[in-house]
């Protein structure tokens, strides 16, 4: 049966820590889809704007090769709407995404969300590289 993995991140500073979250992301289903967030969004969610904007960091996702598909969020409040519109059949979260599984499950019952392990954690973060 066809698997749709969906995962979202900001992806600045791309680094081997993103790659392996994608990587890992990518061997969960068939086809891996990576929602790139909006500046706005970063903004609104972290309280500062990233250092590369959307179109550099969702190009350097996209050069990865690793996604099947690569898109720009939605620009609105609720993070969860595009889930709507893909339709994935598992949600891949990073070990320190702020999203609890919780909040996804009450709008979309039927989702598998698996939240992946952590890649040298104490050398790749993208709060290192923006200092």
């Amino acid at each position: 049966m066809f698997k749709r993995v969906v995962c979202a991140g900001t992806f600045d500073h791309l680094h081997p820590g993103h790659l392996d979250f994608l990587r890992q992301a990518k061997e969960l289903g068939d086809e891996l889809v990576v929602i790139v967030a909006r500046d706005e969004t970063v903004y609104r969610i972290k309280g500062f704007l990233p250092t590369y904007n959307e179109e550099v960091r969702k190009k350097g996702v996209e050069d990865t090769k690793i996604a099947d598909v690569v898109i720009l969020g939605n620009y609105n409040s609720d993070i969860f709407m595009i889930l709507e519109d893909i339709k994935p059949d598992i949600v891949a979260l990073g070990y320190d995404q702020r999203v609890k599984e919780s909040e996804i499950l009450k709008r979309f019952p039927a989702l598998k969300i698996i939240r992946l392990q952590p890649y040298q954690a104490d050398k790749y973060k993208s709060s290192f590289y923006r200092k």
